[in-house]
């Protein structure tokens, strides 16, 4: 891989302000990513697990600068877009594109599908109304659609169609890197099959990296190259996604990867138990966030949040018992 990263993210957080008290001064802080660093090689595909509500979405957001970061960095292609302006960033815009979860909201419904495959192309250049529509149906042939579908209408398509349009608008302007934010949650299963070999086959023949988030550990090992997982605005592991299950080592992951069905029934897992439910954003708890609910929690969880940690092989995990130093499960 390319040694210098094409997308590198440092300490990043979003919080959000929380009602209004005196003066109209926040209340409080929704701690919606809280320190979040992980970098994407050109070419790559990263994914992103973790439950409803950890903060995968908004991290996101805060990647493609659609939401202006509380704290840390965030660099693309070596330079600092973290801090930059909304004038600043419009030349950056082409170089990053994100696919949303729901292919209809995100589709204007008065648009035609030419207007909207082409619509980041008024962002900058000038091109003809001819040049728009030759591009646009270019664009839906790459995504397996027909030049008589650029004069419908959204609505006119089903959810797998639709997903390809929008698709097809995010490659419009040629970009380095395509945040993927649950694109196949939405869809039926053999529709998501689909949708995943075709963004494969882009990304093969245009060379893109992909920020692929999920909820689904199964779909994201099949479709990324490595993998990491979030948990209350954090990142607890980051691992190659090759031999994932057998191989991770935070209590969190090892849960989420247990409660994946298996369909082979002789195969069995052990019950990894998770009680409790997933800390308030507003009211995180001391040290690491997930103590509270690890039933492996010791001494130092509740005081000091683990930093993520080398674990051997390009495997990072955030947690005192697997990956803190000098502490292991024979030293608890």
């Amino acid at each position: 891989m390319n040694p210098t990263p094409l997308l590198e993210v440092k300490n990043l957080a979003k919080h959000f302000p929380l009602g209004r008290g005196f003066f109209s001064r926040p209340t409080g802080w929704v701690k919606a990513v809280n320190g979040v660093s992980f970098c994407i090689s050109r070419g790559e595909s990263l994914g992103l697990v973790g439950e409803s509500g950890c903060g995968k979405s908004t991290l996101a957001r805060l990647v493609v600068r659609l939401l202006t970061p509380t704290d840390g960095s965030i660099r693309f292609g070596g330079r600092e877009i973290g801090s930059l302006d909304r004038q600043a960033m419009r030349p950056l815009r082409k170089r990053m594109q994100i696919i949303f979860q729901d292919p209809y909201a995100s589709l204007d419904p008065r648009m035609t599908v030419a207007a909207s495959v082409t619509e980041p192309l008024l962002n900058g250049g000038s091109f003809s109304k001819r040049e728009h529509r030759a591009l646009a149906a270019d664009l839906l042939a790459t995504v397996g659609l027909r030049n008589s579908d650029l004069d419908r209408y959204p609505h006119e398509f089903s959810g797998g169609q639709r997903q390809r349009i929008g698709i097809a608008r995010a490659l419009c302007v040629q970009p380095e890197l395509v945040v993927a934010d649950e694109p196949v949650s939405a869809l039926d299963v053999s529709i998501q099959a689909q949708i995943l070999n075709l963004m494969k086959d882009l990304q093969q023949q245009f060379e893109l990296a992909y920020l692929f988030i999920s909820h689904d550990i199964g779909i994201v090992q099949h479709f990324c190259d490595r993998i990491t997982v979030m948990y209350a605005g954090q990142l607890v592991e980051i691992a190659g996604a090759k031999g994932f299950h057998g191989a991770c080592r935070h209590p969190y992951t090892r849960a989420l990867v247990a409660a994946v069905p298996r369909p082979d029934p002789q195969v069995a897992l052990p019950p990894v138990p998770v009680e409790g439910e997933p800390p308030d954003p507003a009211a995180l708890p001391a040290g690491c966030a997930y103590h509270p609910r690890c039933p492996h929690a010791f001494d130092p969880c509740p005081g000091h949040r683990p930093p993520l940690i080398e674990a051997g092989g390009n495997h990072l995990v955030a947690c005192w018992l697997n990956g803190g130093r000098g502490m292991n499960k024979g030293e608890r």
